[in-house]
């Protein structure tokens, strides 16, 4: 009888972009039992930025991974090559940037259906920002100027996903606006130095690098109004995001 893989993505407020200790990184490599884990950066959002790829090579490679990057701006495989090489991976980990701009090249691409069978054969995804963002039915962003709602994500994840819920002026009070008004549907907010892990669409684990960041679950009240829910966090260490998780 076939084994069915587990459907899990995570959603990070920080990585190596932005975070110097590596420990959310380290906990995202832990997800995966093989000794090498392969891990694709793609970094449409931001354009394919250089700068940014070459921030994720220089944190990758040193740790015990093989880190590789899909870049579509210049893009040198076919549909073929592309599924295999995207269906080949252990962690796909995307970028921040534009929300709404990465998901228009992604369907022009088709990257979104391969997202999708990529997530059904197990392959962990995750991401920071708009990485976030796009796995979700929909989102809080900036992609458009101010700071508003895109109901046009993947779908992968029920409900909405708000990223920067701590660190970002306005972000707080425009999301939980949204739900209120259910133009977003129920959700997460994220804030800065969380990394929230759901399997099988169920939170399964969540940790922060740091003693104040909080994974938030916020929903409708019947009155217009919302909740907030702040959800229970594992502090990281190097030992432990650098072990592995118990469904290994």
């Amino acid at each position: 009888m076939a084994v069915v893989p587990e459907r899990r993505l995570a959603l990070l407020g920080g990585g190596f972009s932005t975070d110097a200790d590596g420990l959310i990184d380290d906990w995202v490599l832990s997800q995966v039992s093989v000794p090498r884990p392969r891990v694709c950066f793609v970094p449409t959002a931001s354009g394919d930025a250089p700068g940014y790829i070459e921030q994720f090579l220089e944190a990758f490679r040193p740790r015990s991974c093989g880190p590789s990057v899909l870049q579509l701006f210049r893009r040198e495989l076919d549909d073929e090559a592309l599924r295999v090489f995207l269906l080949s991976q252990d962690v796909i980990y995307v970028g921040g940037g534009n929300t709404a701009n990465m998901l228009a090249v992604w369907r022009v691409h088709r990257v979104d259906r391969l997202l999708r069978e990529a997530f059904d054969r197990g392959v962990v995804l995750c991401g920071v920002s708009a990485g976030a963002n796009c796995w979700a039915e929909g989102s809080h962003t900036d992609s458009f100027g101010p700071l508003t709602h895109l109901a046009d994500g993947l779908g992968l994840l029920p409900g909405s996903v708000c990223p920067h819920y701590d660190s970002e002026p306005g972000r707080r009070t425009s999301y939980r606006k949204a739900v209120a008004t259910r133009t977003l549907p129920a959700g997460w907010a994220v804030e800065d130095g969380v990394g929230a892990l759901f399997t099988n669409g169920r939170l399964s684990d969540c940790v922060t690098r740091t003693l104040q960041a909080r994974l938030y679950r916020v929903d409708p009240t019947p009155d217009g109004e919302t909740t907030e829910q702040a959800l229970p966090c594992r502090l990281l260490t190097n030992d432990t995001a650098q072990s592995a998780n118990t469904n290994q």
